[in-house]
């Protein structure tokens, strides 16, 4: 039986994969747990797919799949999810920027009944304006967002396999696994550790595609931007309206005045500008729904040393039975 699996995504980590798998399974043995290692390939270019091969086949307890291409972490977190057969599933990342030294923690906390342990690093290290930036769109996250993502907490935590199971019935393609760890609820607790760089290589995850997870967050959990389109549209007209009079009581009581060239173009370009935001808004959830009602599979599989528990499953097909 197995009692802990723990998942990792990849992707183009073949430079410090070998140091990560040792330095897990130093701080596996001792706790006496039984426990495996899924490890997600997300269509590397480089040999780490090769290098989880020969994990596989030296460790019986490693088991791996890797994607047709780069399909994303959150697609790469899925599968593991599926793979995992422990009672517990530790999520983590290969860079060693999620010290194996904390999972005996979180297990602990796990026995004293919480179906979420969650590890929260500080930012120490990081430079002011990545701080100041992440911080800031956190307390924009909190106040917009319908489920509570706290600032740190990551994809570095232990799910209860009750908690999993409830992962994998959320069908969604758009995915944002913060918000869904939140809205699955259950038990949760969290602690803290210091700030790690990567052992080797580079980060994947640079400004622009910050950028784009971010806006996905906003937009997965809520629809508070449409109605903020709404309010700001009807502040506008207010405002419009006000201006309106104004200019009509200047009329009464001053004459025609020599119409402001200035005040139209801005008028005209706040306006344009306003209506254009509101349109991207709209399209985004738009493009949401398109996305979602083409029941595409998260991910594909090109090679897997299990035959069946990474697969996504296959779309449900519903057919209407007509009496006469």
């Amino acid at each position: 039986m197995v009692e802990m699996s723990v998942v990792v995504p990849c992707f183009d980590e073949s430079e410090v994969i070998d140091a990560f798998h040792r330095t897990l399974v130093g701080a596996l043995r001792p706790t006496g747990v039984a426990f495996e290692v899924c490890y997600v390939d997300d269509g590397s270019g480089d040999a780490t797919g090769e290098r989880l091969r020969r994990l596989a086949e030296q460790d019986p307890w490693v088991r791996y799949t890797s994607f047709s291409r780069n399909f994303g972490k959150e697609s790469a977190m899925l599968a593991g999810l599926r793979m995992a057969r422990g009672e517990v599933v530790v999520l983590m990342d290969a860079d060693l920027q999620h010290p194996p030294e904390l999972v005996p923690r979180m297990m602990e906390l796990h026995r004293l009944g919480y179906d979420q342990v969650v590890a929260r690093r500080d930012r120490t290290g990081e430079g002011p304006v990545r701080t100041a930036l992440s911080r800031g769109y956190y307390r924009l996250v909190r106040r917009f967002m319908d489920v509570e993502v706290v600032d740190g907490s990551g994809d570095f935590r232990l799910l209860s396999r009750r908690a999993v199971d409830a992962l994998l019935t959320l069908p969604e393609s758009n995915r944002f696994s913060k918000g869904l760890f939140s809205w699955i609820g259950f038990d949760s607790v969290s602690f803290s550790y210091g700030n790690v760089r990567r052992a080797a290589g580079a980060s994947k995850w640079g400004g622009r595609r910050l950028l784009n997870y971010g806006i996905d967050g906003l937009l997965s959990f809520n629809t508070r931007p449409l109605r903020l389109a709404i309010h700001t549209g009807l502040w506008l007209f207010l405002s419009a309206l006000a201006y309106a009079l104004w200019i009509l009581t200047r009329v009464v009581l001053h004459g025609v005045d020599t119409p402001g060239y200035a005040t139209l173009i801005t008028a005209v370009v706040a306006l344009a500008g306003v209506q254009l935001a509101t349109l991207g808004v709209i399209g985004e959830y738009v493009g949401r729904i398109y996305h979602e009602a083409k029941r595409r599979p998260h991910y594909v599989v090109r090679e897997t040393s299990d035959t069946t528990a990474a697969r996504p499953p296959a779309p449900r097909v519903t057919e209407s039975v007509s009496r006469e």
